[in-house]
């Protein structure tokens, strides 16, 4: 997966929108929070996760704790390449429900 393929499929989600942030940082949001974010000068990605899964991940190659997200709840993944577009494609919309669910009952039935 490259950039244009992340943007792409992250905005095909219902209600997403995109922002930069922080000068380099592509975010996407759902009821303006943000789900996912891509550094567009490191090519590294940041996504919320079950907290369940979190050791797991960490363990990974190329994957780590987010710096500056909130600790077992963020991961940061070094590049495109650390995961499979499927697998990619699979946290990214699990990290959006998990944002959503945050969300009050009024957002989240726009979304669901």
């Amino acid at each position: 997966m490259d950039v244009e393929m992340f943007r792409d499929y992250c905005l095909s989600l219902p209600g997403t929108t995109e922002e930069i942030k922080w000068d380099d940082s592509l975010c996407f949001m759902i009821g303006k929070k943000i789900f996912v974010m891509n550094s567009l000068s490191t090519g590294g990605l940041a996504l919320k996760i079950n907290p369940e899964e979190f050791e797991q991940l960490v363990a990974r190659d190329g994957i780590m704790q987010a710096k500056h997200l909130a600790r077992g709840q963020w991961i940061g993944i070094g590049s495109f390449d650390v995961l499979s577009d499927t697998e990619l494609k699979r946290r990214i919309a699990e990290s959006r429900l998990l944002v959503l669910s945050k969300l009050s009952k009024k957002i989240q039935e726009q979304y669901i």
